[in-house]
């Protein structure tokens, strides 16, 4: 279970410096789980409803995390 753990901080502590990219364009994200090698994230502020949500996960914070943790990340989902 340590591994999980120390993968959950690692995973929250990248995703809070991408968190300035979002929050330039008053959106905001929060770390929710990560859960069969999926990072599960919440959108919040102007991300919700926001047409360029899609680019801006699947090839941003997406590609950024998978990148990071090749052997632990297989994709980032979001949730509502």
């Amino acid at each position: 279970m340590e591994k999980i753990s120390n993968l959950e901080e690692k995973v929250k502590a990248t995703l809070e410096q991408l968190r300035m990219y979002i929050t330039q364009d008053g959106g905001d994200m929060e770390f929710v789980a990560i859960k069969n090698r999926l990072v599960y994230i919440r959108l919040k502020g102007n991300c919700v409803g926001c047409g360029l949500t899609e680019l801006t996960f699947k090839e941003g914070v997406e590609g950024v995390l998978i990148e990071e943790f090749p052997y632990d990340i297989d994709g980032v989902e979001l949730v509502m």
